[in-house]
């Protein structure tokens, strides 16, 4: 694999090849915009309307949340990994690695001393995506994390997730309620927005004819979200219709946070393909 630097819409990127396929990753925020395999055809969807000003959290793609998701904490929605800054080092071990790390000064309400490190690795036919946490300071904190992947959908109507029958899940989209799920297919009619719980069967993406197998190691949780036509009209940064060409399936650990010890490390990976 061999990494190049680009800028995509004015916003300085790295743009990775490896066996006929290619990812774009933005700095700000490590946030991965783009994933092509060698059969041509982009995996990720990314909203024509996401604001790319360096300041805003990007629409699409592969967000990259930490140390909060959501809004469970007191700071900003999905924390301020996906906003901020962070630098390429290097290809290393056939992955590109970026880093984010900070003293406790840096970002507010957060006084943690920690490193992050986002490896991306690409063949022909897959991408990984790993987040490695380091707490490099003199006590112990929690957080919870997640990459918000975005699945390009061709319509929203044939496409379903096989692989959460029989996990328990938070329904966030009706206030939080706890129900398992029964069904062998989880399909996407009007707003969905679930946390499962324990999953650890890989999961498959039905897109019509075609399928994507997803696998994760590490995250304990898998959200799945599609905000449906009505919440999607109020969110400024999404077309008209863009609801119906994506589905979010994250690894995310929210349910039950990381406590990360002095000196200790945690990761957790997502592969698609």
């Amino acid at each position: 694999m061999h990494a190049e630097p680009t800028t995509f819409r004015d916003t300085p990127c790295i743009h990775l090849h490896a066996e006929g396929a290619s990812a774009l990753v933005a700095l700000h925020g490590a946030h991965v915009l783009s994933w092509i395999p060698a059969d041509g055809r982009e995996h990720l969807f990314l909203s024509d309307r996401a604001i790319f000003d360096g300041q805003a959290a990007i629409r699409g793609g592969i967000p990259l949340i930490f140390p909060q998701f959501g809004e469970r904490g007191s700071l900003r929605k999905h924390g301020f990994a996906r906003t901020a800054p962070w630098t390429f080092h290097d290809i290393e071990d056939d992955a590109a690695l970026f880093e984010l790390a900070d003293d406790g000064t840096r970002f507010p309400g957060w006084p943690h001393p920690f490193r992050a490190h986002l490896r991306v690795h690409l063949t022909a036919t897959q991408l990984s995506v790993a987040l490695e946490i380091d707490n490099t300071g003199e006590h112990a904190f929690a957080f919870t994390a997640a990459l918000h992947t975005y699945l390009r959908v061709d319509d929203i109507a044939q496409a379903a997730v096989e692989g959460l029958q029989g996990c328990d899940f938070e329904d966030s989209a009706n206030g939080g309620t706890l129900h398992r799920e029964h069904n062998y297919e989880l399909v996407f009619e009007g707003e969905v927005d679930r946390i499962y719980n324990d999953v650890v069967a890989p999961l498959t993406l039905i897109d019509g004819n075609d399928t994507l197998a997803i696998e994760q190691d590490g995250f304990g949780d898998v959200v799945t979200w599609n905000p449906g036509e009505q919440l999607a009209a109020r969110i400024g940064d999404l077309a008209p219709g863009d609801h119906r060409h994506f589905v979010c399936v994250e690894a995310a650990q929210v349910l039950q946070p990381v406590v990360l010890a002095p000196g200790d490390t945690w990761a957790g990976m997502q592969r698609l393909g």
